[in-house]
């Protein structure tokens, strides 16, 4: 199954990136912004691609805040995880913040809120998943 991993500070964000997924893409999804149960859904091979917001306020780290970039470097420096795709999403969207977040990261795409084109959501999640 194509399982999406969602990690979302917002309940209605997470609410409707979960149902544009499933009804529009067929995707599996599972949903959390606890720090430690996203790596180790990772880390179990379960997601196929994770959705990462970059501004998360109740994300913890080794009793530490964390944001969606940190995580996501957690991840890509992480032998067993950094294969796994992940795109940012998050409504920073001023210039030069798109390569910023993505040459920070290491993420593989990127995706500006609010999602008003639910297709090009559903494709650009479909198209990180293939290229990987």
């Amino acid at each position: 199954m194509n399982t999406v991993l969602i990690v979302e500070d917002d309940p209605i964000n997470m609410k409707v990136f979960s149902k544009i997924l499933t009804k529009r893409g067929g995707f599996e999804v599972k949903g959390t912004e606890n720090v430690d149960e996203v790596i180790s859904i990772a880390q179990s091979g379960y997601a196929k691609v994770i959705l990462m917001d970059v501004s998360l306020g109740n994300s913890y780290y080794e009793g530490k805040p964390v944001d969606g970039i940190k995580i996501t470097q957690l991840l890509k420096a992480d032998d067993k995880t950094k294969h796994i795709p992940i795109i940012l999403v998050t409504a920073h969207a001023m210039e030069g913040d798109k390569e910023n977040f993505l040459a920070e990261s290491g993420a593989n795409g990127y995706i500006s809120k609010p999602v008003v084109d639910h297709q090009n959501f559903v494709d650009t999640v479909k198209g990180i998943m293939s290229n990987k």
